[in-house]
């Protein structure tokens, strides 16, 4: 392996620049090392074969007139989703002693010629074939249609930085159905992933800092809690958050519709997770789970991915009529042979009615304690990838806790949700479409960003399968012209280059994560870009907003909970209970029943007088349409504090101005089913 170069001295330093700048010409290797007194931003020392990051200029630090931080977000990445699907999903690594040479490899059986390039091949990239070869030359890959190389090169990361980008979420990624079925270098384990590429992600700060110096000198900062983040982007690096996006978290796959994890399980996970940093999180992705439904995909990856999930879970998605006006994907239904031919014999992919828009599966109870597991721990739900019934769940819950950890990080939410986690507090970044689409998109939700005072952020997705922008050529009105200066002023960038290929954004499109500033330079040029690069420009700033608001969540006492509690009826079952208290256990397990008929009520003692402004109901599938909350200080004199004569189940939170009560009551008037009224639980707030 060649080891990094150190600095030289005296007449060694100029030998060794001489040697290195023929390197250069030979190699492509970035300019190494820094003179003596060099800038901060600048490395002692790089592998001798590297990529160039072709920026000139300091990197802005410090705070705004207003004392906020500045920069673009990354809120959805996956650095190191190489290590993940058993390894050679994506080819190359995100950094090597050795340097790019050794790094940015192709997958062994992708040569000579590409054509064994299974997944490659599936969606479409490079008609079947391409070159395998990467360094130096880089003839056919990374590219912005080629989804199974290496797009984020640490080199190709700086980049980004120094183009402005201040916060990147990491997301650790896997999914064991694709590592099963693809070449594989290790086991298929979905949390066995998470933890190697966690490691790895702090091996990458390591190696930076070695090139700058020492512990705590890189650029590369991989964060914790909001105000470490703050301080890193105050000095100007890159705060790098780790998140997890994986199918089966905790092992919590189901299979026939049965759940293959517990309680138990699930706090394990959590813990773990935390305690390798982790501060964000999807519930599920692409598979329904044990914890909850998805969103679903389009096209013949979606045809792929419903085969995936026959495989992984024994059923295929089912579909209903949505309740409200939010949807999930159209499900994709071209053809996708290579994965159709795994299905037994006699099975197909089903097909689904037009108007049945909407994953039947929400939110599991077992995804329900999932994500007030992550409440008690301060981590942030992505609600992307969730199924509309999964997401609107969710976001009940969320909103009965006045919770601001909520995000969105790559337009995988219908977009009717966004006000609701504006409200909250919570985060939004749409995926990295081309120019014109983002800008385009940015402008559905402008007015709301305005009302709330909040950044945009984008997700990339890179290394994550999913397609980036394309060329526009050089005479479209948005090209971008080389040299340009970053949106702050403070650098000027040119062409990236990578051994002997030169990127150009026009010609090439995204094809790699150091495009990202050539990328924002186009969104400036187009057609209403100047306000949406400013709005980025404080996506920082609002992600630590919410982030911060996240930590100093302090959810709210119960006055409920363990109370004694009476009802007008409880149905009764050789079984089990469904007694009146059962809805103020704190169990979501158990429940409270009425008899099979209206005008039936539920109450509970708090026992003493005390100011009530909120009640949260969690209704079983026997729920009221018509219902009233009533309060009392003496148990006879009621008043009505809050009703509904459109209650739809689920999740429901009455808010009311504050009274003083010390008995509350919930009274059913109208069934919406043949059965009685039955509450999971009932939760009784100040305000």
């Amino acid at each position: 392996m060649t080891r990094p170069l150190s600095r030289g001295r005296g007449g060694g330093s100029a030998l060794l620049a001489l040697v290195l700048a023929l390197a250069a010409v030979l190699f492509g290797s970035a300019p190494v090392p820094a003179a003596p007194g060099g800038s901060w931003w600048e490395p002692v020392s790089r592998p001798a074969a590297d990529s160039q990051i072709n920026v000139t200029g300091a990197p802005f630090t410090g705070t705004d007139a207003r004392g906020k931080v500045r920069g673009f977000v990354d809120a959805h990445n996956h650095l190191m989703s190489n290590e993940g699907f058993g390894g050679r999903l994506i080819c190359g690594r995100t950094f090597s002693e050795a340097g790019a040479a050794d790094a940015l490899k192709d997958c062994p059986e992708h040569y000579p010629d590409g054509s064994g390039a299974l997944f490659e091949n599936i969606t479409g990239g490079a008609d079947g074939h391409h070159d395998p070869v990467g360094w130096p030359t880089f003839k056919d890959w990374p590219a912005h249609d080629s989804l199974t190389h290496q797009q984020n090169y640490y080199a190709w990361v700086e980049r980004a930085w120094r183009g402005g980008q201040r916060v990147l979420v990491n997301d650790l990624v896997t999914n064991g159905l694709i590592c099963s079925i693809l070449p594989r270098d290790r086991g298929c384990d979905e949390m066995d992933s998470i933890r190697l590429q966690a490691r790895k992600t702090y091996e990458l700060q390591d190696y930076v800092d070695r090139m700058y110096g020492g512990p705590g000198k890189g650029w590369f900062r991989i964060v914790t809690d909001a105000a470490q983040a703050r301080s890193v982007v105050e000095q100007g690096k890159l705060a790098v958050v780790l998140g997890v996006e994986t199918s089966e978290p905790f092992g919590c796959k189901q299979i026939l519709d049965v759940a293959q994890c517990d309680k138990a399980d699930i706090d394990r996970g959590l813990d773990e997770l935390y305690g390798l940093g982790v501060r964000s999180m999807f519930l599920c992705h692409k598979f329904d789970n044990a914890l909850c439904g998805v969103r679903f995909d389009e096209g013949a990856i979606g045809t792929a991915v419903n085969i995936g999930q026959f495989l992984s879970t024994g059923t295929f998605w089912t579909t209903e009529k949505c309740a409200g006006p939010q949807h999930d994907n159209p499900i994709g239904l071209a053809a996708a042979p290579v994965m159709a031919s795994k299905l037994p014999p006699g099975v197909s992919v089903p097909s689904y009615a037009s108007d049945a828009k909407c994953n039947t599966r929400g939110l599991t109870r077992l995804g329900e304690h999932a994500l007030r597991g992550m409440i008690d721990r301060g981590m942030m739900l992505e609600l992307d990838h969730m199924s509309v019934k999964a997401a609107g769940r969710a976001l009940d819950i969320l909103e009965s806790e006045e919770y601001p950890g909520v995000l969105s990080s790559h337009s995988w939410m219908d977009l009717d949700w966004t006000e609701r986690l504006y409200r909250l507090g919570g985060f939004v970044a749409q995926y990295m479409h081309g120019a014109e689409g983002f800008v385009g998109e940015a402008g559905q939700k402008a007015a709301l960003r305005a009302k709330y005072g909040v950044g945009l952020g984008y997700g990339t997705d890179m290394n994550g399968v999913g397609g980036w922008p394309g060329p526009v050529g050089t005479g479209a009105p948005n090209a971008v012209t080389y040299p340009f200066r970053s949106f702050d002023g403070s650098s000027v960038l040119d062409r990236q280059v990578t051994g002997q290929r030169v990127w150009d954004l026009n010609t090439d499109g995204a094809a790699h994560h150091g495009m990202v500033p050539d990328w924002i330079e186009q969104i400036r040029l187009t057609a209403g870009g100047p306000g949406v690069v400013d709005e980025l420009a404080s996506g920082a700033e609002s992600y630590l907003t919410t982030w911060k608001a996240t930590e100093d969540h302090e959810p709210g006492a119960n006055l409920a909970a363990g109370a004694p509690a009476s009802a007008s009826s409880s149905e009764w079952n050789p079984f089990t209970g469904y007694a009146p208290g059962r809805a103020f256990d704190g169990d979501t397990g158990t429940r409270w029943a009425s008899g099979w008929s209206d005008d039936q009520w539920l109450r509970v003692d708090l026992g003493s007088v005390r100011p009530v402004g909120k009640v949260v109901l969690d209704w079983e599938r026997a729920y009221a349409s018509r219902y009233r909350i009533e309060l009392s200080e003496n148990g006879t004199d009621w008043r009505t504090v809050w009703s509904t004569t459109t209650g739809d189940g689920g999740y429901d939170t009455a808010e009311f101005p504050s009274r003083s009560a010390r008995y509350v009551r919930i009274h059913g008037e109208q069934r919406a089913t043949q059965w009685g009224y039955s509450l999971h639980e009932v939760a009784v707030h100040r305000a």
